[in-house]
């Protein structure tokens, strides 16, 4: 009895020190939003007589952005290889707004990305900006190369969720559990995240970055100037 009592011990410890290693090893999810102020953020609008205050608002949980004046916010730090999951929504009549991958260079109207789109009824679109590139943006004469599936957005007023996987020069988007894109050797791979203000009133919540296991996600910081 104190053999298998022994036993039961020993196959216990080593299941609490392998569930151990494991979590050690597994990446945590990374909060980009905290859902009451934008630490963590930086937000632009080019005009300077322009409040950005007046475009963005942070309460419950919620970003609320007025989308009134062209602009972005994004993260302070820039990263790569990771899953973003983010919901949105349309605060009244649908319209334009994205998602902007890799952000380079100085903050501008539009910086070099890759855009995840968020246009209604074209969730799921790519953009290259600013002479970004990928394999499958084939049509030169158009920046936008279209997602594989019709819209499977929500109705205006009921959240959307985009998940976001950037791996390595790999870029894919899910829009409400679909997936609608690839982009393949993309000729960018890190940087800043944005979530523009464009033309309609958005809101977003439940903002989250996942590391990808066995990769680095905070790249060096991209060359960034001041407008």
């Amino acid at each position: 009895m104190r053999y298998l009592m022994l036993m039961v011990m020993l196959v216990s410890s080593v299941l609490i020190f392998a569930s151990a290693g494991y979590a050690a090893n597994t990446p945590a999810e990374v909060p980009l939003f905290n859902g009451k102020d934008f630490s963590g953020w930086k937000l632009f609008i080019p005009d300077p007589k322009i409040d950005v205050k007046t475009v963005w608002s942070a309460k419950d949980g919620v970003v609320h952005c007025e989308g009134t004046s062209p602009g972005y916010m994004r993260t302070e730090k820039p990263y790569e290889n990771y899953k973003l999951t983010l919901e949105w929504r349309w605060a009244g009549k649908p319209g334009n707004n994205g998602v902007l991958l890799h952000i380079q260079n100085e903050d501008k109207v539009w910086p070099k990305s890759i855009e995840a789109q968020l246009q209604d009824q074209n969730a799921g679109d790519f953009f290259v900006i600013d002479g970004s590139d990928f394999k499958e943006h084939i049509n030169k004469e158009d920046r936008r190369v279209p997602k594989k599936a019709p819209s499977n957005e929500k109705p205006a007023g009921e959240w959307n969720k985009y998940e976001i996987v950037c791996d390595g020069n790999t870029i894919t988007a899910t829009v409400n559990g679909l997936l609608q894109n690839s982009a393949t050797e993309a000729t960018i791979t890190k940087g800043y995240i944005g979530l523009q203000s464009e033309g309609a009133p958005i809101e977003y919540r439940n903002i989250v970055l996942l590391p990808l296991p066995g990769k680095g996600t905070s790249g060096a910081p991209a060359a960034q100037k001041k407008p």
